[in-house]
């Protein structure tokens, strides 16, 4: 009963992989269709080798590893706050889960053109009214700005999945160590945390996945500029197969983006198996 369903998917998958390995040995520049030709590794060496390569590697790294960091410390700590009743709490959690679904382009705009301008965001009229010097955040600190706006919107992800998890957490034992004289932060470090180790790990692994794949964000707000300084491994394989109409080297560069991803991933599942082995 599942087999088309299971060949359909094989199909629909295995297709665009063939079709990117098959370019990825080619030399097919889409200025000259007609002059096409097998080329065997050239193009991964010419990946390889391409000025921007290294950096857009230590870019998607950091660009990942920081949103899962702010992620996931704030996450906890919001998700904390949030779980104590108190009034209005419904619409609290409603106005913090919200961002999550907008739209990566929107919120780049948002942020671009609302926030962080230089002269007329709302940073800048905060330093001003402080007596201080606006920065101009897409020149002066481009990383920095993308991984703030990536990280609000995937700060209300990790929210929401923390709020599920403290909502299943044993509450006679929380007030059992309360009424044995321990203090908020005992609470939260030998309580919370380890009941919080499974979804943590969760997050960090869908996180990843996704966060390895930022364009809209980076494409709207800074085009990978200044220079390089915000270009990660999808942008600059859009760069090679849109810009540059390379699409033999952009495949050979989606390739690669693959191939990292599922290291990451491979990874991820041995933490997350640890995770909830020791668990």
């Amino acid at each position: 009963m599942v087999s088309p369903a299971v060949l359909m998917l094989f199909v629909w998958m295995i297709v665009p992989l063939a079709m990117t390995v098959y370019f990825s040995t080619q030399y097919y520049n889409l200025l000259y269709p007609g002059k096409t030709s097998f080329v065997g590794l050239e193009n991964f060496a010419y990946f390889f080798t391409y000025p921007s390569f290294l950096t857009s590697v230590v870019n998607t790294l950091l660009l990942v590893g920081s949103v899962l960091a702010i992620t996931v410390v704030f996450g906890v700590l919001i998700s904390v706050l949030v779980d104590a009743p108190f009034r209005g709490q419904g619409i609290v959690r409603m106005l913090l889960i919200s961002p999550f679904f907008i739209m990566p382009t929107v919120s780049a705009l948002v942020w671009k053109n609302l926030l962080m301008n230089p002269v007329s965001g709302f940073f800048a009229w905060l330093s001003i009214s402080l007596g201080m010097t606006p920065v101009n955040w897409f020149s002066d600190w481009p990383l920095l700005s993308i991984i703030l706006i990536v990280a609000w919107e995937w700060l209300p992800f990790a929210v929401l999945i923390f709020i599920t998890a403290l909502q299943s957490m044993n509450q006679e034992q929380k007030e059992a160590a309360q009424m044995d004289g321990a203090n908020a932060l005992a609470v939260f470090r030998y309580l919370t945390l380890p009941h919080l180790a499974r979804p943590i790990a969760v997050v960090v692994m869908v996180e990843s996945i996704f966060l390895l794949n930022i364009f809209a964000e980076i494409f709207t707000t800074t085009s990978g500029g200044p220079g390089d300084a915000t270009t990660n491994l999808p942008f600059l394989i859009f760069t090679q197969a849109l810009l540059e109409f390379d699409v033999g080297a952009a495949s050979a560069g989606g390739l690669v983006a693959v191939v990292l991803a599922n290291v990451v991933a491979y990874f991820l599942i041995r933490l997350i198996g640890k995770s909830l082995t020791e668990a």
